[in-house]
């Protein structure tokens, strides 16, 4: 007969691995008969109308009644601005060369770019314009820019 293929090192490897998962079980038993009713019910927790994390469920008459229609999904939307469409600033850079600058609104004292193309009248610092407003790329550009 032929000599057994397992080594003392696989024997060994085998006693430890059968007694971790023995003592692994010995563990969850123990846990499972000393837990105090661990059922779904002691695992809910409710939110109250106030917004707090409590352990009861909540009052039935604190609770308001929302219509579905009431309910905005997504961006609301902006409301409509009504204002002038001409505003009157001062150029506060302007570079002829490059041929773009900024106007400073006069009501909000918001900084616009300008560029040559949206020119009527030649500008130069300091000057006082009226303009409209024109959303670009980076955001809003003053054209129709006239030199008061």
């Amino acid at each position: 007969m032929a000599k057994s293929q397992i080594t003392f090192n696989k024997k060994e490897k085998e006693k430890k691995r059968l007694k971790k998962r023995k003592d692994k079980q010995e563990k969850k038993e123990e846990r499972q008969a000393n837990s105090v009713g661990g059922g779904l019910d002691n695992m809910i927790a409710y939110v109250d109308h106030l917004g707090n994390i409590v352990d009861t469920p909540p009052d039935p008459s604190q609770k308001k009644k929302v219509s579905a229609s009431s309910i905005e999904l997504g961006v609301p939307k902006k409301e409509s601005q009504e204002y002038d469409p001409v505003r009157s600033g001062r150029v506060e850079f302007f570079n002829d060369q490059k041929g773009f600058g900024f106007i400073i609104d006069m009501e909000t004292k918001e900084k616009f770019f300008v560029h040559v193309h949206g020119l009527i009248d030649e500008i130069k610092e300091n000057n006082m314009v009226t303009f409209e407003l024109e959303k670009g790329m980076k955001g809003l550009n003053c054209v129709k820019v006239r030199k008061v």
